[in-house]
């Protein structure tokens, strides 16, 4: 699990720290902030670290050449210099990841604007993640899944290399048995599918609960619902465990309301049982939820620690981020001078009266559809409060 990341010049961050939660951590900001560039040099690392634990070549050159190669699939620049924070002459980017529990696996680094594929190890790791780190893109992959990966290995695909590891995570044949946290999961998921998620022949198909409908081809599944599956399906397939990391870039990305509180609820629960989560968003809906589930889980004997991250743009074109447990002292904690205003509006009425709208609208099986509509429209982000924004005071 992700401890702390360090960086110095690195994208759009002159200097930051992160203090990762080993529970969930939100990122969020607008557009140009950063957030996904964040998250996938932390995936980048700790993907590195994981494969190295399974290599037979455990030296100084060939952590330096993954880490450099990593980096440029995943991030997708011309070179890796391209990553160093933009100025005139010569800059350095400097990068420092600890992990949880694991002092020996921290890693130091660090690469010049200049270099194309060269990355300069300053501080070298004894040990290495043991758990696979998962990262989600924005596009959900099992529509496009059937001969992804060996496209990718033999051909010049313009996806990042996210694309690819999750077709790999995905190919993995699906585990006998879970524990009865993770299997109550899979269920809750596969009864809003109705059905069974199932990888036959490198093919994904829906297995309808209903007699005699027949499997059902995945790009055939609305794309919201294939997210779903796709989530069910690495618990199935054990990709996601124990002690695993889990990004996830917008996972609200064609999700409905109804939708994005499974979301929501689902991750607190991965989180519950010694998964760590990741991920950035622009929905306010999501970071509603999330705290509501949070606060759920804070009553009972699992509770989820939580980190949520701010970031902004300044006018000198650099990122500056604040975080906090909570939400509601995230602002308070963002300097004027320095970071910017989340625009939120988070009252204590705000959080109950969207308690209310799930269990009305979601969780009474006996609500009327005309009532569920008006409370779905009267509780949309969209007509009911601002967008989810850094804004400079």
């Amino acid at each position: 699990m992700l401890k702390q990341l360090k960086v110095g010049n690195y994208s759009v961050f002159s200097d930051a720290t992160v203090n990762w939660a080993p529970g969930i951590n939100v990122i969020v900001g607008e557009n140009g902030t950063g957030k996904s560039q964040l998250m996938k040099l932390a995936y980048s690392v700790a993907w590195v670290s994981h494969e190295q634990s399974r290599s037979t070549r455990q030296t100084k050159e060939e952590l330096q050449r993954k880490l450099a190669d990593k980096l440029v699939g995943t991030c997708r620049p011309d070179y890796l210099g391209r990553l160093v924070s933009r100025q005139r002459g010569r800059n350095r980017c400097d990068v420092v990841m600890s992990f949880a529990d694991q002092a020996d696996a921290s890693i130091a680094f660090s690469f010049a604007s200049n270099a194309r594929s060269e990355v300069r190890l300053e501080t070298a790791p004894t040990m290495y993640l043991a758990a696979p780190p998962v990262f989600i893109p924005t596009r959900e992959m099992l529509s496009i899944f059937p001969g992804f990966t060996a496209a990718y290995e033999d051909r010049q695909l313009s996806f990042e290399e996210t694309y690819y590891d999750i077709a790999k995570a995905l190919n993995a044949s699906a585990k006998k048995k879970h524990s009865a946290a993770v299997q109550a999961m899979i269920d809750d998921i596969e009864q809003l599918l109705d059905g069974h998620i199932k990888l036959e022949a490198g093919h994904f198909y829906l297995l309808p609960n209903k007699a005699g409908q027949g499997k059902i081809e995945i790009a055939l599944v609305a794309e919201g619902m294939r997210t779903l599956a796709m989530l069910a399906y690495l618990l199935i397939n054990g990709a996601l465990r124990d002690r695993s990391t889990l990004f996830w870039d917008e996972p609200e990305t064609n999700l409905n309301p109804k939708l994005i509180v499974l979301i929501a609820k689902a991750l607190v629960a991965l989180a519950a049982q010694g998964m760590q989560i990741v991920l950035a968003t622009h929905s306010l809906f999501l970071l509603r939820e999330l705290n509501i589930q949070l606060a759920d889980a804070a009553k009972t004997n699992t509770p989820v620690t939580a980190n949520f991250i701010a970031l902004a743009r300044q006018d000198d074109g650099t990122a500056t981020l604040c975080q906090s447990d909570t939400v509601d002292d995230l602002e308070p904690r963002c300097s004027k001078k320095t970071c910017a205003r989340l625009i939120v509006t988070w009252h204590r009425t705000e959080t109950n009266a969207c308690r209310a709208f799930r269990t009305d609208c979601f969780r009474k099986s006996s609500i009327s559809r005309r009532r569920a509509t008006n409370c779905a429209a009267a509780s949309n982000p969209l007509t009911r409060a601002p967008s989810l924004a850094l804004q400079p005071s």
